[in-house]
C-alpha cells in the first residue's frame, strides 16, 4: 500500500539526504521545490536532477516571488556575507534569513499533502550546524505540526493526522554526510551555495559553503561539487 509523503526539496545536501531517508522509511516521495526569486536559482536545476535520480512519484516546482518584499540577501540586492565564523555563530540572525520562508514552504506542502491524503511531510531543517534561522528550531516544527492538524478539513474530520518529519534536526553536518553516503546519495548533483558563480561553481565562503565543506571534512570525505578556483 502506497505511503505518500511530500518532501521539500531544494537540491541541497540536507534536502537530498532527507529524500533518501523518506524512501528508506518506505514512503512514496512527492517532491516540492520553490522558485522564489532566490539569487541561487541554480538549485532548481539541482533539485530536478535529484528528483530524477531518486525516482520520485512527482516533482513540482512552485513559483512564488519573494523579491516583491525582499528582506534577505537571497531575495534582494544585499551582499551575501562571506567568511563568517560558522563554528561559533552569534545570536544575531544573519541577513541570508528569508522572512517566514519555511512557514510559506510548509504551508504549500501541507496543501499538497491534504490532496494526496499524505500523512507525512519531510523537511531538511537542522538545529545544530545551521546559520541561526528561527524557522529551523524543533519548537517551530512542533508548533507548525500542531497548527497543520487544526487547519485542514482532513485534520478536523479526523481522516488525516499529519506528521512533520525533520530527521536531520539533531545531526551534525558530518553526520548528515555520513547518513547520505550510507543511503547511496550522489552529492555531486547537489548544490548548497548562496552565491554561486555563473557556471554553477560554489563560492566556498558563504555560510552554506563553509558548513558543507566542514561537514565533508569532518566526515573524512571530499566534497564532490566544483568550487570557484582558489576558494
Amino acid at each position: 500500500m502506497s505511503r505518500p509523503a511530500v518532501v521539500l526539496l531544494s537540491g541541497g545536501l540536507d534536502s537530498t539526504t532527507v529524500l533518501a531517508v523518506a524512501r528508506r522509511e518506505g514512503f512514496t516521495p512527492y517532491a516540492m521545490t520553490f522558485r522564489y526569486g532566490q539569487r541561487h536559482s541554480l538549485e532548481i536545476d539541482a533539485a530536478r536532477r535529484v528528483a530524477a535520480a531518486h525516482g520520485v512519484a512527482k516533482h513540482v516546482v512552485v513559483d512564488i516571488d519573494l523579491r516583491q518584499w525582499g528582506g534577505s540577501a537571497l531575495t534582494a540586492d544585499v551582499a551575501v556575507p562571506k567568511d563568517r565564523d560558522v563554528t561559533h555563530p552569534s545570536d544575531e540572525i544573519p541577513v541570508t534569513y528569508v522572512p517566514a520562508r519555511n512557514t510559506i514552504f510548509l504551508s504549500f506542502a501541507l496543501a499538497w499533502a491534504e490532496t494526496l491524503n499524505a500523512q507525512a511531510i519531510f523537511i531538511g531543517v537542522n538545529a545544530l550546524d545551521y546559520s541561526g534561522y528561527p524557522d529551523c528550531r524543533p519548537e517551530y516544527i512542533a508548533a507548525f505540526e500542531q497548527m497543520a492538524n487544526l487547519a485542514t478539513r482532513a485534520g478536523v474530520e479526523g481522516t488525516q493526522r499529519l506528521t512533520i518529519h525533520a530527521p536531520l534536526q539533531h545531526l551534525s553536518k558530518a553526520d548528515i554526510v555520513r547518513l547520505g553516503q550510507e543511503l547511496g546519495v550522489d552529492y555531486s548533483i547537489t548544490t548548497s551555495c548562496y552565491d554561486p558563480a555563473p557556471d554553477g561553481a560554489a563560492c566556498g565562503h558563504c555560510d552554506a559553503c563553509q558548513l558543507r565543506l566542514r561537514g565533508f571534512a569532518d566526515a573524512g570525505s571530499a566534497d564532490p561539487i566544483a568550487y570557484v578556483t582558489g576558494a
